[in-house]
């Protein structure tokens, strides 16, 4: 090349993404500028040591770049409106960071007029596809360079090549690979690269220290958590990491999800996400008492292909700006308290408190008393209720029952 290519890499200080950046300003020639997107899961001291090591290892820039805000904001409350839990248990804790962080990568490269951008996945999942489909929506025509993917790198060979630069560090293989976000942590390790075995307790990154019980009380405005425990959270996302803190020493929030990849492969992953899953299960609760069944019935259905969108890097596609707008308008009522009992590994809701409750007893108590309807009404409405199944029968002379 006549030029030094201009690189933004995408740097999260880890091993691949420290090859990453040597290979590419050593090796490769090229001006790298490192950036990290932090999406609720890094400390304030934690992003400064990884652009001192970014800087360290010969980055011509770094830039730390705040999209917590953002990732709530687009996302994180529609996975709430919709109750989303993929496969019915996972409430997509990291795979739905990753739009965000390629999305703020490709702008940082379009601000500075980069030539490529990089980042540091693998082969072997799902996250290569993500911020590659990012880029080619965002970035068109930007070559996407991969290393460890292009070259077939095993962590050895890495780190070998890493000593020959004279570039050490603390390349002791973690017996358990954590990555933390606001909505959550994943928590991968031997046991979940087969079928059978369960994550013993030191995989996961917050010990159960209570071994009593506590009732939480979650505050929801139009579908939004927005306090917990009449705190006066100053907005949604500190709500959660209130009840992140709350919840995680009792051990809730934990389990194992299996599902199918983008690439085509079957895939188990521990998480931990105690205050997802408890603010998912309150918000469907409180929808319960203040939505109609219709309402309900085409949110769930819904819900499943959003959080397909989501997981599988179909995020930018129009369709769940589509479904957003739906969620959003279902939310208009949801508004109310819920509180939750938490005792270790596990929680129940207890009751909810809502001005919008269609169970209101004015109109009558199910089972006790109505107030709607007369005997002689039900009698004519069972009846057809019933018709066309009875003709069924009648017809085939009961051959279904």
């Amino acid at each position: 090349m006549s030029e030094r290519p201009k690189i933004v890499l995408a740097f999260s200080g880890g091993l691949d993404t420290t090859y990453c950046a040597v290979h590419l300003a050593r090796e490769m020639g090229a001006d790298v500028y490192t950036a990290t997107v932090n999406t609720g899961g890094f400390t304030a001291e934690e992003c400064d040591a990884i652009e001192a090591r970014a800087l360290a290892l010969g980055a011509v820039g770094h830039r730390t770049i705040d999209a917590t805000r953002e990732f709530y904001t687009r996302c994180i409350r529609y996975l709430v409106y919709g109750n989303v839990l993929r496969g019915g248990v996972y409430p997509l804790s990291v795979s739905a960071e990753r739009v965000f962080q390629a999305e703020a990568i490709a702008r940082h490269a379009r601000e500075l007029g980069a030539t490529h951008v990089a980042h540091g996945s693998t082969g072997a999942g799902n996250d290569q596809v993500r911020f590659d489909s990012v880029f080619h929506i965002l970035l068109p025509g930007v070559p996407i360079l991969t290393p460890i993917r292009d070259h077939g790198l095993s962590r050895d060979e890495e780190i070998a090549r890493l000593r020959a630069h004279g570039v050490e560090g603390q390349w002791e293989r973690a017996p358990y690979s954590i990555n933390q976000g606001l909505w959550g942590t994943s928590v991968g390790g031997r046991e979940t690269l087969g079928s059978t075995e369960p994550l013993p307790e030191e995989a996961w990154p917050v010990p159960v220290t209570r071994d009593d019980s506590e009732t939480v009380e979650l505050r929801f405005e139009r579908g939004e958590i927005v306090d917990v425990n009449a705190r006066g959270c100053s907005d949604s996302i500190e709500a959660i990491r209130a009840l992140e803190r709350i919840a995680a020493p009792f051990g809730v929030g934990r389990d194992i999800h299996i599902g199918d990849t983008i690439i085509g492969m079957k895939g188990r992953v521990g998480f931990a996400a105690a205050a997802p899953l408890i603010i998912i299960k309150a918000h469907h609760a409180l929808e319960k008492h203040t939505l109609t069944r219709q309402q309900q019935l085409v949110k769930e259905q819904l819900a499943a292909v959003y959080g397909g969108l989501v997981h599988e890097a179909q995020f930018l596609d129009p369709a769940a700006r589509d479904i957003e707008a739906l969620f959003e308008r279902s939310q208009r009522h949801v508004t109310g308290t819920v509180r939750v009992r938490l005792a270790p590994y596990r929680f129940h809701i207890l009751g909810v408190d809502t001005p919008h409750d269609l169970m209101a007893s004015r109109f009558g108590a199910y089972g006790e008393e109505q107030r709607g309807w007369t005997g002689d009404d039900v009698r004519g409405f069972s009846r057809i209720h019933a018709n066309q199944a009875m003709i069924h029968h009648a017809v085939h002379d009961g051959e279904d029952a």
